[in-house]
């Protein structure tokens, strides 16, 4: 164990704050969720602390009364207090910048003389990788009591706390400039990637080709040359189960038909394969419950999808190439919600009848050979930005943490910076 600097300690948290937890008012008494005038932390709300930049709680979703406050185990807790994440997204934290309560989805720390809750904030930054690290391997993810309870944390001197509060609060407000901007820029070319496709797909590769309009208000103008064909007219529509041994495939709004396992996916591979339908290179492919969201592509591979799928076998002689890019389109995508019939909040169903009927744009064969060709070039040059920009991202977070916690451990004397 390192030495610790003159007037440091070391122990466990509770000799520093008091531990409280939050509470639900029942949801069965009207009476507690009316006339609410107490700010009521919380999942709904820890997306503001997800990214570790926001020191004091905002606004919150919820609000409970005074009645419900006062018939529940749910307590009102003063400015200061630090809530700490047991659930769901475990071990972020924030400042509560007035009094609050929460649910139980939080450990609420209220601050005692010797600690400062912005520098307690930093030290469970500091700590967050450990704090997550205790629910690891559980299918419920929680900090439990005993865990969150035997925690230990450094505590320098109230002066010291000080001037490493401002000390981080200036370098991390000048890293996480840095991040935002960044953020701005990736946004800006997936925009940028987005409006390259939706354009190529429908208008060419030749700004001065004369244009006709579609017929499809979502499609608009095409060129003059260039035809537009129902979907069944080079699809059919075919159901081939009992597969068990072919790879399991799947379709991601971000990256079409790939192989399941190539991707974080958590939907889970029924024991029963056989209820899963082949499908081979040239294959349209959609998740019918979110081709609205993109979920859409023309399969390179031979494998087995889900037996919820709508799967299509070509009877065409185009360009698979061209049709992934032109049915994953942004401009595809809204035709695919437009026929779409709602299911439930967030989930729309697109049923065969709707999609054969669906209209393809068809330029000559070489023209879709060219597109593809030129949007394979143009994406991979804004995905290699993308990437770039995205590990300066995670360089910039690295060093945000890294200056948490060296600061807040005593490796770094901030007290002449912060001055």
């Amino acid at each position: 164990m390192s030495r610790l600097h003159a007037g440091w300690r070391r122990g466990n948290i509770r000799r520093f704050a008091s531990m409280k937890t939050g509470h639900t008012p029942s949801r069965s008494v009207p009476e507690y969720w009316e006339d609410t005038t107490i700010p009521w932390f919380t999942l709904a709300d820890v997306w503001q602390l997800r990214d570790g930049q926001q020191i004091y709680l905002g606004e919150t979703a919820n609000s409970i009364s005074e009645l419900g406050l006062a018939n529940s185990a749910a307590e009102l807790l003063p400015a200061g207090t630090v809530v700490l994440s047991r659930t769901a997204s475990v071990g972020f934290s924030g400042v509560m910048p007035r009094p609050m309560a929460t649910s139980q989805d939080f450990w609420n720390w209220v601050c005692g003389p010797d600690v400062l809750p912005e520098y307690l904030n930093y030290q469970f930054k500091a700590i967050a990788p450990n704090l997550r690290a205790l629910n690891m391997g559980s299918t419920h993810q929680t900090i439990y009591q005993k865990d969150a309870a035997g925690i230990d944390v450094l505590v320098p001197p109230i002066d010291t706390q000080k001037a490493i509060v401002t000390y981080l609060d200036h370098e991390t407000a000048q890293i996480d400039e840095l991040i935002a901007e960044q953020k701005a820029l990736v946004e800006m070319l997936a925009e940028r990637r987005a409006a390259v496709i939706d354009y190529v797909v429908t208008a060419g590769l030749n700004p001065s080709a004369t244009k006709r309009g579609s017929g499809v208000h979502w499609i608009g103008d095409i060129p003059s040359h260039w035809e537009t064909r129902p979907l069944w007219s080079m699809f059919r529509r075919t159901k081939d189960i009992d597969h068990p041994d072919e790879q399991m495939l799947s379709v991601f709004r971000d990256f079409g038909v790939v192989a399941k396992d190539s991707r974080e996916n958590i939907n889970q591979t029924a024991e029963n394969r056989g209820i899963y339908q082949l499908v081979h290179p040239g294959w349209l492919v959609s998740n019918r419950m979110k081709a609205w969201q993109g979920s859409v592509g023309i399969s390179s591979l031979r494998g087995i999808v889900s037996g919820h799928y709508i799967c299509f076998a070509p009877l065409h002689e185009e360009s698979h190439d061209y049709l992934n890019w032109l049915f994953r389109s942004p401009r595809y995508t809204v035709g695919y919600s437009l026929i779409s019939r709602g299911v439930r909040i967030g989930q729309a169903e697109i049923d065969n009848d709707s999609y054969r009927v669906l209209p393809v744009v068809v330029p000559p064969l070489d023209e879709q050979v060219a597109i593809a060709a030129y949007l394979e070039d143009q994406t991979a040059k804004i995905d290699r930005l993308v990437a770039e920009t995205e590990a300066l991202i995670r360089l910039a977070q690295e060093r945000r943490s890294a200056l948490i916690t060296a600061a807040v451990t005593g490796q770094i004397d901030v007290r002449e910076a912060a001055a």
